[in-house]
């Protein structure tokens, strides 16, 4: 694990066990509890055409907005074959390569279950593709919340002993749900970063975690967020109520890019992004981007792991 204090200079190369010793015993420490459904999956026409599905999330009726692969291929009205004998109706074509698709019969979680699998990231290219052991590995220890189409990795470093741990030492733990979708992992493509277009989500506070979090900016205290997930629902929140989080649900869209004003991270745990990414410029707005590519080439003459199964990298 780097360790960027933004108070000092230069960094230090220490190990994720060292948390309960680096944090301090008044943190609050942020962990977003989304659990990754098995959302791809593979439908063909009768011809034998094979396409790729990524699901987003669930609109309302019961359809689905989904990436779909060849889309340039498919038709509006077609009806696909699933491997249950289930159809997938394309029922319209949307920006970005989204579709907004209808199953039949309708898709309940326990028949996701069954039919897709884990939506690894592309550049985890397997002969196999996904197993059933990554619906475990691919999943954070205090994942409970299903929805997400893909995994908040910052999360993936911790075990049931190390969040003991951080517990003994006087730190508090308080969960939050963001179910990360397209707005996580979409890249910048726009020329200029300002037309960029952030796609919206999901996001829930409980009454405890609300009150955790509103008593710890109040007190003074630090708020540690574990990964870039948390932090867009902890700013996201905060921006909708106004400096205060509200109990509930919301949609947060929020960009956060150098010259963001944090209401309320203090830290936080992340992994390294790929470029041209928002997760590096989120990164960028909370250590400064000179600060962050510093940091970056020090990494990779370290040689740090980078992406979703990578090395952590915690900015103070």
């Amino acid at each position: 694990m780097l360790v960027l204090d933004r108070a000092g200079e230069g960094v230090d190369h220490r190990g994720v066990k060292d948390l309960p010793t680096l944090l301090r015993p008044d943190d609050l420490l942020l962990l977003n509890d989304t659990r990754v459904i098995p959302a791809r999956l593979y439908a063909r026409r009768p011809t034998g055409r094979r396409f790729e599905l990524l699901l987003l999330r669930e609109l309302d009726g019961g359809s689905w907005e989904s990436l779909l692969r060849p889309g340039a291929r498919a038709r509006v009205g077609e009806q696909l074959g699933l491997d249950d004998g289930g159809e997938v109706l394309l029922v319209e074509r949307r920006d970005e390569g989204r579709w907004a698709v209808r199953f039949e019969p309708p898709l309940e979680l326990d028949r996701l279950d069954r039919i897709g699998e884990m939506p690894l990231p592309p550049y985890i290219d397997r002969p196999v593709g996904a197993t059933d052991e990554d619906r475990t590995t691919y999943q954070t220890v205090y994942a409970s919340t299903p929805g997400a189409v893909a995994a908040p990795t910052a999360g993936l470093h911790f075990n049931r002993e190390l969040l003991d741990e951080i517990v003994a030492s006087g730190i508090e733990l308080a969960n939050v749900t963001l179910h990360v979708g397209l707005g996580t992992f979409r890249p910048v493509t726009a020329e200029r970063v300002s037309d960029h277009r952030m796609h919206s989500e999901w996001y829930r506070f409980s009454q405890e975690t609300a009150d955790a979090v509103n008593q710890t900016i109040a007190a003074g205290r630090r708020i540690v967020c574990v990964g870039t997930t948390s932090v867009r629902a902890l700013e996201g929140a905060l921006a909708a109520g106004e400096g205060k989080i509200v109990p509930g649900e919301g949609w947060t869209d929020i960009f956060i890019t150098p010259g963001f004003r944090f209401r309320g991270v203090g830290a936080m745990l992340t992994n390294f992004h790929l470029p041209k990414s928002t997760l590096l410029m989120l990164v960028s707005a909370l250590a400064g981007r000179d600060r962050i590519l510093d940091a970056y080439r020090q990494a990779v003459d370290s040689r740090y792991r980078f992406f979703s199964y990578g090395d952590a990298m915690l900015i103070l």
